[in-house]
């Protein structure tokens, strides 16, 4: 009876044992280089800025200087009324309204340069303020907050009423500044958002927006919406100040 019962353990422990012994499969260590190589997709080669008077060989210029002619009034579709500038910039017309591009965008680098009126005038938000609009809906502020505090989710470098930058990076009020700025567009699906936008921000070259998740419109009064949409245009702001923008180029991405 003694052998059987222990003839029985050792055949009941033969698939634990089994198991027990069954190690996991590793990966392979490679022998070569070529191994851990590959070659494909080969990446576009892309003139860089520094060597194509300021603009990277794949991007459009949508201002140059010369002519308001990549814009439109964002009101009557029209002639955009806005002031150009013997200085190769434009500024706004207060009253004129915003002012859209004539393109449509999604996912972009885009790059312009912006300054302050030089005499100041107001205070908080009253003071040179602006602001440039992702497909139509998504503001980035632009301000004058030079000894100028005002609500900090509506400063400039913010993403409007929905986050607060890094740094206040300005330069002295009426000298030119900086954006550079990925934007990554938000994605829909069936009529309802499946991914959020994204938006990265360098002011005068300063990272204030790190991959900033996108909650929606960026309302002045209440909630960010989040209704469907495709590509749309970049916006400029007439917020009643003379505001001036120069070398505004954008790169589309994938």
């Amino acid at each position: 009876m003694k052998l059987v019962l222990r003839c029985t353990a050792v055949i009941l422990l033969l698939p634990f044992l089994a198991t027990a012994q069954k190690k996991e499969p590793m990966e392979k260590e490679p022998t070569k280089p070529e191994a851990t190589e590959f070659y494909k997709p080969v990446p576009p080669v892309v003139t860089p800025a520094v060597e194509n008077d300021g603009v990277p060989g794949d991007a459009i210029v949508l201002f140059d200087g010369k002519s308001l002619d990549e814009w439109v009034s964002s009101e009557t579709e029209g002639k955009a009324g806005w002031t150009l500038n013997s200085d190769g910039s434009m500024s706004v017309r207060p009253g004129a309204g915003d002012i859209h591009s004539k393109k449509e965008f999604g996912s972009v680098q885009l790059h312009l340069e912006w300054k302050s009126p030089e005499k100041i005038e107001g205070d908080g938000q009253n003071r040179g303020n602006s602001g440039v609009f992702l497909q139509d809906r998504y503001e980035i502020q632009i301000l004058d907050n030079n000894n100028n505090d005002t609500y900090v989710n509506g400063q400039v470098g913010s993403l409007y009423k929905q986050q607060v930058p890094l740094a206040r990076a300005s330069v002295k009020t009426g000298e030119w500044n900086t954006y550079d700025i990925i934007f990554h567009a938000p994605v829909f699906e069936k009529g309802q958002r499946v991914k959020k936008g994204t938006i990265t921000l360098l002011h005068n070259g300063i990272l204030v927006l790190d991959h900033v998740r996108i909650k929606g419109t960026t309302e002045y009064i209440g909630w960010p919406k989040n209704e469907p949409h495709g590509k749309g245009p970049i916006k400029l702001q007439d917020h009643g100040s003379p505001v001036s923008y120069r070398n505004i180029w954008i790169r589309e991405l994938p």
